[in-house]
């Protein structure tokens, strides 16, 4: 079994990213940082890609193993791109969901452009040094207030004009088949397949399977 450590402590996050990554099952097993008891890493880059590339880096070079990690960011064009990287510290460190939530709607207040893009960026960092990244996008429109009981960070306030609904109005399989973070991770899967082939990973896998078989007389 291949060891894949998942650079975030959101709890939301890991579980999004385990339903998107559930394919490799059986051949790969996620470790969220949490279970490894890993020091915070401060997310000091002026870019997603920059946000993500770091976590991957840094968690991998402390564990040894696979590590992969995201940063998303909302922009909103009324706003000039922001909240952007400061996405989830919007309205200072240590805000809530809520909390930036309250505030973008109250920067929101009165204005009719409400158009926003969410973005994900995916970084795969290898005990090798090689460093992959993808990206997923997906736009919207800020509500004028939030809606629905589900997801998490600005999902309530994130309408798909497509759906006529929220993130949060979604079941989390149908979010995924459409947000940025399914998009990012769907392509993260690939990148991930490509990997663990190259590398001998999933031959490797396969065999300890076959292995434990033979050993249980399976």
């Amino acid at each position: 079994m291949v060891e894949i450590v998942i650079a975030t402590k959101n709890v939301d996050k890991i579980k999004e990213i385990r339903e998107l990554l559930s394919e490799l099952s059986g051949i790969v097993s996620l470790i969220p940082a949490t279970d490894l008891s890993l020091p915070d890493i401060e997310e000091d880059m002026d870019t997603l890609e920059g946000n993500a590339r770091k976590k991957a880096m840094e968690t991998m070079r402390m564990t040894g193993r696979i590590s992969i990690a995201e940063d998303t960011g909302l922009e909103v064009e009324a706003l000039g791109g922001a909240p952007g990287v400061l996405s989830s510290r919007f309205a200072g460190k240590g805000a809530t969901y809520a909390d930036n939530v309250a505030k973008l709607l109250k920067e929101m207040e009165g204005v009719e452009d409400r158009r926003a893009t969410f973005r994900t960026v995916v970084a795969i960092a290898l005990p090798d040094g090689d460093v992959r990244t993808v990206e997923g996008s997906v736009k919207g429109i800020i509500t004028e207030e939030p809606r629905g009981e589900g997801g998490f960070g600005y999902d309530p306030v994130f309408l798909i004009p497509e759906l006529g609904k929220t993130f949060a109005e979604l079941s989390i399989e149908e979010k995924n088949l459409v947000s940025h973070r399914g998009k990012a991770f769907r392509k993260a899967l690939e990148v991930l397949k490509e990997i663990l082939d190259e590398k001998g990973y999933r031959d490797s896998a396969k065999r300890g399977e076959d292995k434990g078989r033979y050993m249980h007389g399976e």
